[in-house]
């Protein structure tokens, strides 16, 4: 099925001022945010994490980033299957950040694109990928309190590492395809999405239809990836999406936390309604092995990969 839906996805205010304003607009925001994983895989952020500022000076930057020379781009390599620098569609160029919240990591990577004006963006882009994180923990912890397994949340977020990517999609040519992206998920525990104002992105439904996504402002879409789905032993859903270009150059922002140890779903969460599903998990070895010709082929990797 590949019909468009009239149905939105869930937004979902989290806010500091909400969520200090009491153990009420804690729990519901905390049953708000489970709910809208498990039916959606993703919801629509409100937030103040994030001033606008910060994200508007990065979108004015990311024109000249992907306007320098390639033999410039091109430096920025990785040992891990799609980080680094890649252009692999027609409308699609990305380059990425590993160890984003680290600083001399965002000075390595700055200095190779931006040497004279690097302590500029160096502070901008540190300064946004130490607020993603702060929002990503906060809403992993709301899902571990959902589920009653809070007390491994703080050895999950000092698993974690964050990779920042920046990815310019052009405007299609005469005859030329619209996709931007095709219909994938999302490999990382949760992906925090920020985009300029041109439309694109997609979210396929669990009956198969596909919904546009539309951002309020100062808002983010938080998407569960398919170490969150492992984790939670299926409860989560990690969802497929795509970008279709809509006749605008589009920029986004995404920030993937990603698990540095194995991905193992909590004892707590295996019951006789829910047998264990997944072996434990290994993020960038997922990556691995959808880089290869066995991953490619197979229809659902995930459960290749570490399915019981």
């Amino acid at each position: 099925m590949d019909s468009v839906s009239n149905i939105r996805l869930p937004v979902i205010n989290l806010t500091e001022e909400i969520l200090r304003s009491g153990k009420d607009s804690w729990t519901e925001a905390r049953n708000t945010v489970t709910r809208a994983f498990e039916e959606y895989g993703c919801f629509m952020a409100v937030h103040d994490k994030y001033p606008s500022d910060v994200s508007d000076s990065i979108f004015s930057e990311l024109q000249d980033l992907f306007d320098l020379p390639l033999e410039i781009k091109v430096q920025n390599t990785s040992q891990t299957p799609f980080f680094g620098y890649y252009a692999k569609l027609p409308l699609k160029e990305s380059t990425s950040i590993e160890d984003a919240t680290n600083l001399e990591a965002v000075q390595k990577f700055t200095n190779q694109m931006w040497p004279s004006k690097n302590n500029h963006i160096c502070e901008l882009l540190h300064c946004y990928a130490n607020q993603a994180a702060e929002l990503d923990k906060m809403v992993s912890k709301l899902v571990f309190e959902s589920y009653g397994v809070e007390k491994y949340h703080e050895s999950h977020v000092g698993s974690v590492t964050y990779i920042v990517r920046f990815t310019k999609y052009r405007v299609p040519e005469q005859n030329e395809t619209n996709v931007g992206v095709l219909p994938h998920t999302d490999k990382n525990f949760i992906t925090i999405l920020h985009q300029n104002d041109a439309r694109g992105l997609e979210i396929q439904l669990k009956n198969g239809s596909w919904i546009p996504v539309d951002f309020p402002p100062s808002s983010v879409v938080i998407m569960a990836g398919d170490a969150f789905s492992v984790w939670s032993n299926g409860r989560v859903h990690s969802p497929l999406h795509r970008v279709t270009m809509k006749g605008k150059g589009r920029y986004s922002i995404a920030q993937f936390a990603f698990c540095k140890k194995l991905v193992e779903t909590p004892t707590e969460l295996v019951d006789d309604e829910h047998p264990l599903l997944y072996k434990p998990f290994d993020s960038l070895g997922f990556l691995g092995f959808i880089s290869t010709d066995e991953g490619r082929k197979t229809q659902n990797p995930l459960k290749a990969y570490c399915g019981i």
